[in-house]
């Protein structure tokens, strides 16, 4: 059985990318990047891409006149690299519902919180100025509505005091760095399946200790 091949779509630093080429150079890991898709040129995520030997393609938004003709041109690169799932790290794009229809329960995402609290952007500094005790992170499958679709893995992250927006999401984004190639493994693996909108993972356990925070 051949490994599953993975398009990653970044628009930055890329280090959610990085995460899966070092998962990806592991002999037993079950999958392999075939493509790396950017839609800004001169970013570090192609930097990393290349250093790796990855077939990378910049493909900028906005040198289309529509959102549906760029996500078709991404369609068609992503389709002859034979890929079979999508990952978007850090990729700054709404995806048309055409696109995200034609790659339904093929393309996942991780968003730096525990979904479904503080969907869209500034979400660390939203969780602090909430009062929220867990900040976080959530792979999940894609759907039209942002940051919605069936919940892969989560991390969570105790939010301390004097935690601003930078410490937090630098201390989820260790934890970014773990749960993404793990989720990507256990797909790979075909371990994760979609029940009345729910990804359920075969084999795999919830802890038993609750966490606390703060501590008494």
């Amino acid at each position: 059985m051949g490994k599953l091949k993975l398009a990653v779509l970044i628009s930055g630093r890329g280090s959610n990318l990085q995460a899966l080429i070092d998962a990806c150079a592991a002999p037993d890991y079950p999958a392999e990047i075939a493509l790396v898709i950017s839609n800004v040129a001169g970013v570090e995520g192609i930097e990393r891409a290349t250093n790796a030997g990855l077939p990378v393609l910049v493909i900028d938004h906005k040198k289309y006149p529509s959102r549906a003709e760029f996500d078709l041109e991404m369609t068609q690169a992503i389709e002859a690299a034979g890929v079979e799932l999508i990952c978007l790290a850090g990729f700054m794009r709404l995806l048309s519902e055409e696109f995200i229809d034609h790659w339904h329960n093929r393309m996942i995402n991780i968003h730096p919180s525990l979904l479904p609290a503080f969907k869209g952007l500034d979400v660390q500094a939203r969780a602090i100025a909430a009062g929220a005790r867990f900040s976080g992170c959530t792979v999940h499958y894609v759907r039209f509505d942002m940051d919605t679709g069936p919940i892969i893995t989560q991390a969570a992250v105790p939010i301390h005091t004097g935690d601003d927006a930078d410490t937090l999401a630098a201390r989820i984004l260790l934890q970014e760095h773990i749960i993404y190639p793990q989720a990507v493994r256990w797909i790979a693996e075909g371990r994760v399946m979609i029940e009345n909108q729910q990804a359920i993972v075969d084999g795999a356990d919830a802890p038993t200790a609750a966490v606390i925070n703060p501590l008494p």
